[in-house]
């Protein structure tokens, strides 16, 4: 075996982890699940809307939030940081749409202005205030997340029943009420997102529905940092839908893929990260990566693969002499 891969040892791997170590890797699952069902619902809407690198700007934007909310309060506390990171989101989205509609700046632009200027911001902020007061912000927490310490957080007890760790709990209802709000307003943003002036027409304000997208995308952002950073969680809002399209054209098709692509994804991610000793979001990541280039190889009607099949059939032949 190189020594850059660890020896794969099927047992140890596969088996262990929810044999003997289900009370941690069960809950890491778990919280990987949501985070990306939660994240990947959302996304599919940005994919439509070509807005991804939204996600991205609101990712790196939270940096300077959280750091404010640190100064006031001295305290990296969950509540303080959601707040800031959730106030940074929506400061982030708002400056986007101010910096594209009144000035000559294309969107994309935009993006990159917005969210580099605000995570640069966040990084001065951080050098200039982590560890005074006794308390130590980590920078590299809000990066690349903690996943793996979700076990340790302290457990949630409701009516007498253990429903889990805080960061599980929060998620599950983030991607919970995600999932209801697509419901409720599916028709709003199925219109919105395929054809804005449709919408106007049929007395749908596209504006709201934008602005209530993105603030929602800014709840589901700041809920999922802490544990796959705010880096990770930019594929955790693209693969999912990137690998629907592959499959489906029909939107509730695509999104029940997204919630099988959050299961796979977290699942095998688990299994990759105790197999390489690595970062188990990372490893996530990587996992849903393989089902994107699966279903971009192996996608039946529109595949690599299918494509040069057909390539191959449509080719004359070609006779000797």
């Amino acid at each position: 075996m190189s020594p850059f891969v660890p020896d794969f040892d099927f047992q140890r791997v596969f088996i262990a982890p929810w044999a003997r170590d289900l009370a941690s890797f069960g809950w890491i699952a778990l919280m990987g699940f949501f985070v990306t069902a939660a994240c990947g619902l959302v996304g599919n809407f940005l994919v439509l809307r070509r807005m991804a690198l939204v996600g991205d700007a609101i990712s790196h934007s939270v940096l300077p939030g959280m750091a404010v909310a640190f100064i006031l309060s001295q305290s990296r506390g969950t509540l303080p940081m959601f707040l800031g990171a959730l106030v940074a989101g929506i400061v982030a989205t708002v400056l986007i749409e101010l910096i594209h509609k009144k000035s000559r700046v294309k969107q994309d632009a935009a993006i990159g202005i917005a969210f580099t200027s605000l995570f640069a911001l966040g990084v001065i902020l951080i050098n200039l205030y982590a560890g005074k007061g006794g308390v130590d912000l980590d920078q590299e927490c809000v990066l690349y997340g903690e996943i793996a310490f979700v076990p340790l957080e302290p457990m949630v007890v409701f009516a007498g029943q253990t429903l889990g760790p805080i960061p599980v709990v929060r998620m599950a209802l983030v991607a919970l009420v995600t999932a209801l709000l697509i419901v409720l307003f599916y028709k709003e943003l199925l219109v919105s997102s395929f054809d804005p002036a449709l919408a106007v027409s049929l007395g749908i304000s596209a504006t709201v529905v934008h602005y209530a997208l993105m603030g929602w995308l800014s709840v589901v952002v700041v809920s999922a940092f802490e544990s796959v950073g705010a880096i990770l969680v930019i594929a955790m809002l693209i693969l999912p839908a990137a690998t629907a399209t592959f499959l489906s054209r029909r939107l509730p098709v695509m999104l029940g893929l997204t919630i099988l692509h959050a299961a796979l994804s977290a699942v095998l991610g688990v299994h990759l990260a105790v197999w390489l000793d690595c970062s188990s979001a990372g490893a996530m990541v990587v996992a849903g990566t393989a089902l994107f280039c699966a279903a971009w190889v192996f996608n039946p009607t529109d595949g690599l693969l299918y494509r040069w099949f057909r390539e191959r059939l449509k080719a004359p032949a070609v006779h000797p002499g």
